[in-house]
C-alpha cells in the first residue's frame, strides 16, 4: 500500500491528535513528540497534530494533567524510561497503569560530556576523581528517578564509590541540562547524546563516553565499557493514549504508529539523532512496560533512591 492510498483510508478515522510530551521545549520527550508530530502530517496519516509540553516532577506533572483532564481530542502522552523512575521517586498519586500502552518507538543511550576548558580529558579522568571524593564532582541532568539520574548513579557504584554521595542536579529538560553544562554549573553533563551534538561538534563540549552497548553511529566516542566501566544503561521512549480515548481511535493510533516506523522519513530521524529502532506495539509494549517497572525500581534501589 502507498503513502497516499494509506492516508486516504487513515486520515479520516484519525482527524486529529493531541500528543502530550511531558518535559520542557528540547528535551528527549519533545524531540520525539515533534518528530511523530511532522511524519504523520507529512504523510498525511492523520488530521493536525499538536503538541503540548508539560514539564516537571520527573515527568509526573504532565502524566498527571494528561490522565485527569478530559480531552476535547483524541490524546496521547509520550512517556519513557524517565517517566517510570519518576513515578517511583516521586511517590506519585497518578501511574502509568492509568494510561494504555500504545506503542515503544526508540532507544537511544546517554552521553557524559564536559566543558571544553575542564581539565577532565576522558572518561578515566573522571572516573579518578569518583574514586577519591564522587561528592565534588556535580552532574546536570534530567528528572529525578530518570535514566540520567540512575545512569550517573550506577556509574558511581561501577568504580567503587558510595552513589548515596553522589551530587545530581535535576533540570526539566535536556535543553537546560545543556545550558547548565556549557554555562560550567557542574562538572559534568549526562542526557541524550543528541541533546549535546551541536556543541560537541562546535567545540564547545567534550564528549567523554556513551552509555550504550555500541558507539552511536557516526560517532567517534567510546562506550564506557570500552573507557573500563563495565555498565550499560539505554533509554527508550514511547506512546500511551489517554484512557479515555475510543476503542477504535485507539486501535487506529496503533495503525498509526506501526506505519510511522516504516517510514523513510522515521528511519532519517533514527539515523540524524542518533536513535535506534526498539518498535514494539501495544501487546509487547504493556508487557515490557510491566517488567520495566520492575526494572527500574530495583536500580533505583542499587543507586539509594528508594
Amino acid at each position: 500500500m502507498t503513502a497516499g492510498s494509506f492516508a486516504s483510508v487513515h486520515a479520516q478515522e484519525l482527524k486529529s491528535l493531541n500528543l502530550l510530551a511531558p518535559s520542557s521545549a528540547g528535551s528527549g520527550y519533545d524531540q520525539l513528540a515533534r518528530t511523530i508530530q511532522g511524519i504523520l502530517q507529512a504523510q498525511k496519516l492523520t488530521g493536525p497534530v499538536e503538541v503540548q509540553n508539560v514539564a516537571g516532577g520527573g515527568g509526573t506533572v504532565g502524566l498527571s494533567q494528561f490522565v485527569t483532564t478530559r480531552p476535547r481530542h483524541p490524546s496521547a502522552l509520550v512517556i519513557g524510561f524517565a517517566l517510570v523512575g519518576g513515578v517511583l521517586t516521586t511517590k506519585s498519586a497518578v501511574t502509568l497503569d492509568q494510561a494504555t500502552p500504545v506503542a515503544r518507538l526508540m532507544g537511544e543511550a546517554d552521553a557524559i560530556v564536559v566543558p571544553a576548558s575542564s581539565d577532565i580529558k576522558s572518561m578515566a579522568d573522571l572516573v579518578s576523581r569518583l574514586k577519591a571524593d564522587p561528592s565534588k564532582v556535580s552532574w546536570a541532568g534530567g528528572s529525578i528517578g530518570g535514566v540520567d539520574h540512575i545512569a550517573a548513579g550506577l556509574i558511581v557504584k561501577a568504580v567503587g564509590s558510595d552513589p548515596k554521595k553522589m551530587n545530581f542536579v535535576v533540570h526539566a529538560g535536556g535543553g537546560e541540562v545543556l545550558a547548565s553544562t556549557l554555562g560550567g554549573h557542574a562538572t559534568v553533563g549526562i542526557s541524550g547524546y543528541e541533546e549535546f551534538r551541536a556543541q560537541v561538534d562546535a567545540g564547545a563540549l567534550r564528549a567523554l563516553a556513551v552509555t550504550g552497548d555500541e558507539r552511536i553511529a557516526g560517532v567517534d566516542v567510546p562506550t564506557l565499557k570500552e573507557s573500563g566501566v563495565e555498565l550499560s544503561v539505554l533509554n527508550w521512549r514511547g506512546v500511551m493514549a489517554h484512557p479515555k480515548m475510543k476503542d477504535d481511535e485507539r486501535a487506529e493510533l496503533e495503525k498509526v504508529l506501526a506505519e510511522l516506523v516504516k517510514t523513510p522519513q522515521w528511519k532519517e530521524a533514527l539515523a540524524k539523532r542518533g536513535w535506534i529502532d526498539t518498535y514494539l506495539p501495544a501487546k509487547e509494549f504493556g508487557e515490557f512496560l510491566a517488567e520495566e517497572q520492575k526494572r527500574v525500581e530495583t536500580a533505583l534501589k542499587e543507586v539509594g533512591l528508594l
